[in-house]
């Protein structure tokens, strides 16, 4: 399953960040918000977003989610480098290495949880930018995912360094975040690895710690009275049926990528989850 890193959506008080002014910046290319680009995910920004929605046959929620994503930021891979980055998902180490492969740092990092996995994958720097605060802290690197606005960035969380916290993208502290920030330009290639649970098809009879996380979701929803104890039974079935009627998908009691998705950006909304 994918993600996209956090949901942008409209709230109160609202979402800012350069992943919200990114989103700002092209649909103001495409012509349809002729608002400011400030990374405030504003009534104006809502407004283009659902017109895009519209324009491309999806449902015009104005919640900027994979399928949002992935039509509306166009590929790139920004220019070249001399410097390399390496994210290792398990360890939680990123590495940092300079002209000829040439070894200058290793920083401890936190990367996505398992419900919002870190993207595995190569990928480059496309976009940098300078002290949004909050859940970005002092530096923000975005990657070229297709599916989300991923980065690498700072924190306002530091004790979350070297866990797995995030929405997907990759946490450092801020004094180590300037520090790369001063040495990588646009376009360096950052390659990460790991084992990275990306979500089995759940179906009636299986077991396991994905089986508790959904019916957890689906409490928390209000779709799932039962006992949350790993096991996808009748209950749990006829609770994912519930939760597809209400969203517009197929009924047939599975969880595959589309239901993880809509899950997932169910329960952000419920909860008001804001971080990156």
């Amino acid at each position: 399953m994918v993600y996209a890193s956090r949901y942008l959506r409209l709230m109160s008080p609202p979402m800012t960040g350069p992943d919200v002014a990114t989103v700002q910046g092209r649909l103001r290319t495409l012509g349809i918000y002729r608002g400011a680009v400030n990374g405030t995910f504003d009534q104006a920004t809502d407004t283009a977003v659902r017109e895009f929605q519209r324009r491309n046959g999806l449902d015009a929620d104005g919640v900027v989610g994979p399928e949002t994503y992935s039509l509306l930021l166009p590929g790139t891979t920004g220019g070249r480098s001399d410097h390399s980055i390496a994210i290792d998902v398990d360890r939680k180490i990123l590495t940092l290495r300079g002209p000829g492969g040439r070894f200058i740092k290793n920083y401890p990092v936190a990367v996505g949880t398992p419900a919002t996995p870190t993207p595995v994958g190569n990928w480059n720097i496309v976009q940098k930018s300078e002290n949004w605060g909050g859940g970005f802290g002092a530096r923000w690197m975005g990657l070229n995912v297709p599916w989300g606005s991923y980065g690498i960035h700072g924190t306002n969380n530091p004790a979350s360094i070297g866990t797995a916290a995030s929405h997907g993208c990759i946490r450092m502290h801020n004094e180590d975040v300037i520090e790369v920030y001063n040495q990588v330009p646009l376009g360096t290639p950052v390659r990460i690895t790991g084992t990275v649970f990306t979500g089995r098809i759940l179906t009636d009879g299986l077991v396991g710690t994905d089986v508790r996380e959904v019916q957890n979701r689906l409490n928390v929803l209000g779709y799932y009275q039962g006992d949350i104890d790993g096991v996808f039974g009748p209950q749990t079935i006829e609770a994912v049926r519930a939760f597809q009627r209400d969203q517009g998908l197929s009924p047939d009691g599975q969880v595959g990528p589309r239901t993880y998705n809509a899950l997932q950006q169910a329960y952000d909304i419920a909860l008001g989850n804001r971080q990156p």
